[in-house]
This record gives structure tokens, C-alpha cells and sequence, in this order.
């Protein structure tokens, strides 16, 4: 069913219903961005309307796996946060250091309440003062240095 996915000429994505009506530039949107990344998947028109529902994006056939995950990589930017090499100050506002999964960056934290603990067990969201939120999966796993600057924040 959804082996019907292209690109068109302008790079946006072309899905053909099994009845041959043709959708351009569709949108794929995660329902669980956070929990269940890979779970949970619409296709969705220009309108807003729900085209096809994916269980597991695993059991998307090729090359509409890879479109599809390329699609997603373009619309979200959530860094994930590996380490925490330093913050300015234990009070805040507070510039922080870290290394994430794009790289290095520093980014300003405006208080304590930027810092959530989301549904996924030991996950925090952290916003930066321009409203960019970095994720940590497990906060736990981070190096030993990471938590002990972590644990002054939460």
C-alpha cells in the first residue's frame, strides 16, 4: 500500500492510493516523536488529512522506508544531548556546553523549568531560550560529569 511513495521534481514527497489518485507533497508525522519514534506513522496531505497509517515503519518496503525517514530527518530537529562538558554557572540563566548527535553547541537555559522529565523512563527535554529542545534518551546513562552538572538542575 505504501509502496506507491516517489519524489517528485521539486524533491516533495508523491504517494499514489491503491485506486491510483495521486497526493503531492505529502507529509509523514510521527504520533509518538519521543516514545515510539518509529511507531505510529501518517502520511498526511497538504489539507491535513490523514492518507495512510504505518504500524512500524520497519515494515515499510524499500526505497518508501528510506524516503520516508529522510522526510522526517528534514522536518525534526531535536538534537539528542551525549554529553554535558560544562555549564557557566549553577544558577540560572546559564550558558551550556554539550556534545550532541550533530556536534558541538552551546545554548542558554533560562531556569529550571526548561528542564522536563518526559514519559519515557529517565528522558528529559531540555529548551534552550530560543525554544530549541534537546532531548536526553536516559539521563542515567550519561558519563559520570554529565549527571553530576545535571543533578544541580533537577
Amino acid at each position: 500500500m505504501i509502496d506507491q511513495l516517489s519524489r517528485n521534481p521539486f524533491g516533495k514527497l508523491v504517494w499514489i492510493s491503491p485506486d491510483g489518485e495521486t497526493f503531492e507533497c505529502v507529509q509523514p508525522v510521527r504520533a509518538f516523536p519521543i516514545q515510539s519514534p518509529e511507531d505510529g506513522i501518517a502520511l498526511v496531505s497538504t489539507k491535513g488529512h490523514e492518507l495512510v497509517w504505518i504500524d512500524h515503519l520497519c515494515e515499510v518496503p524499500e526505497p518508501a522506508q528510506t524516503l520516508i525517514r529522510e522526510e522526517l530527518a528534514t522536518r525534526e530537529f531535536m538534537p539528542v544531548i551525549h554529553d554535558i562538558i560544562s555549564v557557566t554557572s549553577f544558577s540560572t540563566p546559564c550558558t551550556w556546553h554539550v556534545r550532541t548527535d550533530r556536534g558541538q553547541t552551546e545554548f542558554v537555559l533560562r531556569g529550571d523549568e526548561d528542564i522536563r522529565r518526559i514519559g519515557v523512563q529517565h528522558a528529559l527535554l531540555v529548551e534552550d531560550a530560543h525554544g530549541i529542545q534537546f532531548l536526553i534518551r536516559d539521563w542515567l546513562a550519561l558519563n559520570t560529569s554529565s549527571r553530576k552538572i545535571l543533578d544541580r538542575f533537577l
